[in-house]
């Protein structure tokens, strides 16, 4: 195994970001954008660096940032880690009273610097900066139509698409929030956007609410943001969520809200409170971590199974652990230590050091592992191929039994609406019953949590939860555009 030099190539960086994806333990999220308002004027760089370091897990690919001073716009954008591409002097040379940010995990459009984002667009009538989180399920056919008009294209992303759209309608109507409601019109798929131009920043949310966003408020600066977490360290408080189909505003004149649609339903995306979100983070007023522990919960509550403990897959499936071993009553204890600083430096070329690179990444307590009958949590089960390694990890560390429950109900289905995951083929749970897949990876026995207990954690009912992934029943029309879709997915 090569350790490498700070010194990068443009073919190692690209390695690397390759390793990064392949060595992810889970599925992969889309985006995360943050928007901040100063009234006082002051300078909002740094609290854009510091909510795109909270919102790093949404995306680990790019990051950016745009910021205008009243006279002119500054970007500062590239690959990699946010603590990797920017620094002091990229921060201090951000000025402005207004801003928005970016971290990216492609789920339309390749992965390259071209992709990264804020998108920058210039017109006739001024300039509008733009970073998206979601999938819009049409993008293909709106982009043939503005290209048809003449529109040419610097990137291969929906953002710009969006973006471009928007500047059409501005050049008609010249009023921002007319123009946003009527591309919204035209958009299907999941979004979550904020917007920055000259007269201030702007917030919007895709009709279902499938992808979260967020108001915090602080000393005379507004946020926007796709998690609460941004706003917890900077000492920001939570206000509220922007509605479902909101277009929220704040410049000089103040707060405005705006609703382009009043749809009377929602589409929560569930894999947010199962995985995607932090546990710290509170979604449409759901704090996750309370979400993520009642699963526990309730899997206990139908479970009987003789085991000596309770264990996580660190770190995302903890409080399903603590919850089932409260309701169960049977110890909590951690049977696999996580290594933070592995697949920052290493190339893994071919399988066998993919497998390396999940040992590396979590290392078997001996002491508390040999001999015992371990109850083991995941999040979710995707290929299955993870868990089989964690479970033979266990093994052979000397566990006599290692028994898998998951927080998730089986993913049958590729998620159409913003989550990066493998072909319909390739879900473990697609074409396999339970006890199939239990043999696959195998565990000693394996439950799934069913969706009438995720509802039930949630706090929602079904009909107000995006459930696509699991049910193959998508909240928006998905049909007439699959020839157009799935060749977009197929790159990634």
């Amino acid at each position: 195994m090569w350790f490498w030099k700070e010194q990068k190539t443009e073919e190692l960086f690209l390695a690397e970001q390759k390793a990064r994806q392949e060595t992810f333990i889970g599925l992969r999220d889309k985006c995360g954008v943050v928007g901040t308002y100063s009234e006082k004027g002051d300078h909002v760089s740094p609290s854009l660096f510091y909510g795109l370091l909270s919102l790093q897990h949404r995306g680990q690919e790019s990051c950016g940032i745009t910021t205008y001073n009243g006279g002119e716009f500054h970007t500062e954008k590239g690959m990699g880690l946010v603590v990797e591409f920017f620094d002091i002097e990229k921060v201090d040379n951000l000025k402005g009273h207004a801003g928005i940010g970016h971290v990216r995990y492609s789920t339309t459009g390749e992965s390259m610097i071209e992709n990264a984002q804020p998108f920058v667009v210039s017109y006739s009538g001024g300039t509008m900066a733009i970073a998206h989180n979601g999938n819009i399920v049409n993008s293909r056919e709106l982009r043939e139509r503005l290209e048809g008009l003449g529109q040419t294209f610097t990137s291969t992303t929906d953002t710009e698409v969006i973006a471009h759209l928007i500047i059409r309608e501005l050049m008609k109507t010249d009023d921002l929030v007319k123009s946003i409601a009527e591309t919204m019109k035209k958009l299907v798929g999941s979004y979550s956007i904020v917007i920055l131009t000259e007269a201030g920043l702007t917030g919007v949310r895709d009709p279902l609410g499938i992808r979260p966003l967020s108001i915090g408020q602080i000393d005379g600066q507004t946020i926007i943001a796709s998690e609460s977490v941004a706003f917890d360290v900077i000492g920001a408080k939570f206000k509220r969520d922007v509605k479902p189909g909101e277009i929220f505003t704040v410049n000089q004149d103040g707060q405005k809200s705006h609703r382009a649609f009043n749809i009377n339903r929602t589409a929560h995306c569930m894999f947010e409170y199962v995985y995607f979100a932090r546990p710290d983070s509170v979604l449409n007023g759901i704090p996750t971590y309370k979400v993520r522990e009642k699963i526990g919960e309730i899997i206990a509550g139908e479970d009987d199974v003789d085991v000596d403990f309770v264990s996580p897959i660190p770190d995302s499936s903890i409080p399903f652990a603590l919850g089932y071993a409260k309701a169960s009553g049977i110890p909590y204890k951690e049977s696999l230590i996580r290594n933070r600083y592995v697949g920052r430096t290493f190339i893994l070329p071919d399988q066998q050091a993919r497998e390396l690179a999940v040992r590396l990444k979590l290392n078997p307590m001996l002491s508390e592992v040999k001999g015992k009958k371990v109850l083991l949590f995941d999040d979710s089960i995707v290929r299955g191929t993870t868990s089989g390694r964690i479970i033979k990890i266990l093994k052979d560390a000397g566990a006599k039994e290692v028994h898998m429950r998951v927080g998730c109900p089986p993913i049958k289905s590729l998620c159409k609406l913003g989550i990066d995951m493998p072909t319909d083929k390739e879900l473990a749970a697609s074409d396999k019953s339970v006890e199939e897949v239990r043999k696959m990876i195998g565990a000693d026995s394996l439950k799934y949590l069913k969706l009438g207990g995720l509802a039930q954690a949630i706090g929602l009912s079904k009909k107000r939860l995006c459930t696509g992934c699991l049910t193959a029943k998508y909240p928006v029309e998905i049909r007439k555009y699959e020839q157009v879709l799935l060749p977009t997915f197929a790159k990634h």
